[in-house]
Parts: structure tokens; sequence; C-alpha cells
């Protein structure tokens, strides 16, 4: 249980990098009082928990539509956080993650507390598989309660980075920033490859 705790906290949290999404979360929101920062960030880590949690419930139906098995999404979902890690690691932008036009939509709207910054900037194509894998791995009830609890806990601990970032933007150095999320990037390359060595010995 404390294990298979630890990886999903990790793998969920790195994924989302709420640290990644701090300086595109502070150029959309420059003009904003920090109250409303706030509010968007709330918001917006809300609806990631939500459609995180909501895609890891409905994975076994997407499963069985396509009949595709859980090993061969592991695969799949081990290689999409390959490619994250890589950017990561190179501290670039991931496409997965963003776009150049959805930064520019963001840059122009009032709110974006659901677009861009929940979906897809935090709950992304990445993290969406990785709900998903995690979920199929919870065979009990008590491992199912634990996957929704670190949901919340994981959109708990994004809501604080970025308001924590939105508070003290100032201070903010981006080679800290750099060199936090190319340690995210290798957590999540390690995860990535092992999402696809389980995956091979189920298969």
């Amino acid at each position: 249980m404390l294990e298979y705790a630890f990886l999903t906290f990790g793998s969920l949290f790195a994924i989302v990098d709420p640290f990644a999404a701090i300086p595109t979360f502070l150029a959309m929101t420059s003009n904003d009082p920090p109250g409303a920062r706030r509010r968007m960030a709330r918001t917006a880590c809300i609806t990631t928990a939500g459609v995180l949690a909501a895609f890891a419930l409905l994975g076994p139906s997407i499963f069985h539509l396509f009949g595709i098995t859980l090993s061969a999404f592991q695969i799949a979902g081990g290689l999409v956080l390959l490619l994250s890690a890589l950017d990561m690691l190179r501290a670039q932008k991931s496409p997965l993650k963003e776009t150049p036009e959805e930064v520019a939509e963001g840059m122009s709207k009032e709110d974006i507390a659901i677009t861009p910054l929940a979906v897809p900037l935090l709950a992304g194509p990445g993290a969406i598989t990785t709900s998903i894998v995690l979920a199929g791995r919870a065979t009990t009830l008590a491992h199912k309660a634990v996957f929704f609890a670190l949901i919340a806990l994981v959109a708990l601990a994004s809501y604080w980075t970025l308001t924590l970032a939105a508070e003290s933007a100032k201070k903010l150095s981006p080679i800290f920033l750099n060199i936090v999320t190319r340690l995210m990037g290798l957590l999540l390359a390690a995860i990535g490859v092992q999402f696809i060595l389980s995956a091979l010995k189920i298969g």
C-alpha cells in the first residue's frame, strides 16, 4: 500500500508538474490582482482533480470499448511519459501540455482557470494517461480510496505551488524553476520506463 501511494503521488505530481505551469500562469494573469490569481488557481486545481478522477473511473469502459488491454495502455502511457520527461529534462515546454496557440488564446482571456490552465496545462494527455494506468493498478477498495485521495492531494499541492508563486513572483528564479523541472523530468523518465517494464512482465 505504501509503495503504491508513493508511486501514485510521485507519478501524478511529476506529470501534472505545477512548477512548469508557473511561468505561463504568471504571464497570463499579469494584470490580475492576487485575489483573482488565487481564485483561478483554486478553480484550475479543482478542475484538474475532477478531470483526472473522471478519466480514471472511465478507464475500464474505454478499454472495453476499444478492446485495449491494460498492458498495452501502460506501454503507451510509458512512452508518453518519456516524451514529456525529455522536454522537462531540457527545461523546454512540452507540446503535450501546451501549444503556442493555446498560450496566445490564454493571454487574451479574462479567466484562464478552466482552459488553458487546468486543461491541458495541468491535466494534459500525460496526466490523464497516468491516472488511468494507476487506477488500473488499484485492485482493492483500499487502493482505490488511496488513489482518489492522492489525486486530491496532488491538486492541493498544485494549488499551494501556484498561489505561492503568485505571491512571490518577483523572487522566483528561472534557474530554480529549471532545476526543479529537470528533477521532475528525471523522476518522470524513470516512472515511464517502470510502466513499460511492468507491462512487459504482465504481457
